[in-house]
């Protein structure tokens, strides 16, 4: 018999789902290269600062090499965990919701100002906390092809760079322009085309390793640096993004439509500018611009074709080059 007055109602809650409301402390920065990405705050003390070694690194050059610290206390009478800022000497101090301070506890929302960079320390769920993560890979990324845009190429660029200058290793930087590419959406229509440099970035993406970095620059332009290589290896990997593009067919019509029932294709070729750290430059902006030099001479002088700013060590013939070291997925 069915009692609807004494009747309980319990509502059990997966192990799973509950997790995902347990909250934990988070910077989210609301501005520059990391934009809308969330950086947990999952040790007692994170140093946030300039340094290679912060533990938050605020590429900004109003902030101090050791700007602030942000730690969990606890307190001995409630239990509660609370959170708190620290200045740490900055030059230029460190400002909590627009006042400057040297030492304050954390709210869920606060704004915290370090340098010229603008964060939110924030208490995210696990749901939270995938929500920013997907938004800042929707702000860093070409929406067409995948890769990178040129700004958070540049970011990834200057934190590979100093990386390299305080471990001492080499890394090269490609330059890419696809031939003739106007002929593209002259004779096929802006969709072909669109779908065409999805394809392109798909392919550059293949003929590069797993731990290098490729963008699309805008147009027909892409770029890619590539980890631990010298000038020769740089050589030999865009040679193989060469004739990775050489020897691929592209589809003629836009994926789906009628037309692509035709089965009629199209060749592409690309030219490549290759400058490599430290030979050629040392500031990751001159290296993308003498790369992008080397570009334009292997454009004069053909195209489909790559060219060096560097001269490797054993000879201009990329065949003599050694190859590339594997690196790890």
């Amino acid at each position: 018999m069915n009692n609807d007055s004494d009747e309980k109602t319990f509502l059990v809650v997966p192990q799973a789902a509950a997790r995902t409301r347990e909250r934990h402390p988070a910077l989210v920065f609301l501005g520059g290269e990391l934009m809308a990405a969330p950086i947990p705050l999952d040790r007692d003390e994170v140093i946030l600062g300039r340094a290679l070694e912060a533990d938050v690194r605020v590429n900004d050059a109003r902030a101090s090499r050791m700007h602030a610290r942000i730690s969990t206390e606890r307190d001995a009478h409630t239990g509660e965990t609370r959170y708190r800022v620290t200045d740490l000497g900055s030059t230029n101090g460190t400002l909590l919701n627009g006042q400057t301070v040297r030492d304050a506890l954390l709210e869920d929302g606060d704004k915290l100002t370090v340098g010229e960079q603008l964060l939110r320390f924030e208490l995210l769920d696990d749901i939270d906390r995938e929500f920013q993560r997907q938004i800042h890979r929707l702000l860093a990324h070409d929406e067409l092809t995948g890769l990178l845009t040129s700004k958070s190429f540049f970011s990834e660029l200057r934190r590979e760079a100093a990386r390299a200058e305080a471990e001492d290793r080499p890394f090269c930087v490609l330059m890419m322009d696809l031939d003739h590419f106007k002929e593209v959406n002259d004779r096929h229509g802006h969709l072909v085309g669109s779908q065409t440099l999805e394809d392109v970035g798909a392919c550059i993406t293949r003929a590069l390793r797993a731990g290098d970095v490729a963008a699309r620059f805008g147009g027909e332009e892409f770029a890619a640096f590539l980890l631990d290589a010298s000038c020769a290896q740089g050589l030999v990997a865009a040679e193989r993004v060469r004739a990775a593009i050489e020897e691929c067919t592209f589809a003629a019509a836009r994926h789906g439509s009628t037309a692509a029932q035709s089965g009629e294709t199209l060749r592409l070729t690309i030219s490549v500018g290759v400058a490599a750290y430290p030979d050629d430059a040392r500031d990751p902006i001159e290296l993308v611009e003498l790369a992008d030099t080397a570009l334009y001479r292997a454009k004069n002088t053909g195209r489909n074709r790559v060219a060096a700013y560097c001269v490797p060590q054993s000879g201009p013939d990329t065949a003599e080059a050694s190859p590339l070291p594997p690196r790890a997925e």
